[in-house]
C-alpha cells in the first residue's frame, strides 16, 4: 500500500515553511500573474433576437386593431407579441399605454 505525499513542501504555492509564500492573494503572485487584458464583444457578433420592424410594424397597424377603444387595443397588441414570444412591456419601449398621459 502506498503512503500518501506529504503536504508539507510538496508544491512551491503553499503556505508553510517549506515554501515561498505565493499563495492566490498574495503580491508575489499577482506580480507574477499579470491581469489579462478585456476582451471586448460587439454587440452585432450575435444576431437579434427580438421581433423584425416588419413584424412588429405589422402588429401595430393591424387592420383588425384600428376600430377598437384603447384598452381593448392594447390587449390585442399584448395578444399578438405574446403569440410570437415577445413580452409586452409598453412603459419600457416608449409605447403610451390607454390610461396613461403623456408629459413631456
Amino acid at each position: 500500500m502506498l503512503s500518501p505525499a506529504p503536504l508539507i513542501g510538496c508544491s512551491p504555492y503553499f503556505r508553510g515553511p517549506a515554501g515561498p509564500s505565493l499563495g492566490a492573494h498574495s503580491a508575489a503572485f499577482f506580480a507574477s500573474h499579470p491581469e489579462p487584458e478585456p476582451v471586448t464583444v460587439s454587440p452585432w457578433v450575435e444576431p437579434w433576437r427580438g421581433p423584425s420592424a416588419t413584424v412588429v410594424r405589422d402588429i401595430f397597424n393591424a387592420t383588425e386593431v384600428q376600430s377598437l377603444r384603447p384598452e381593448q387595443r392594447e390587449r390585442w397588441w399584448a395578444a399578438a407579441f405574446c403569440e410570437i414570444g415577445v413580452d409586452y412591456d409598453f412603459p419600457t419601449i416608449g409605447v403610451t399605454g390607454a390610461h396613461r398621459a403623456v408629459t413631456r
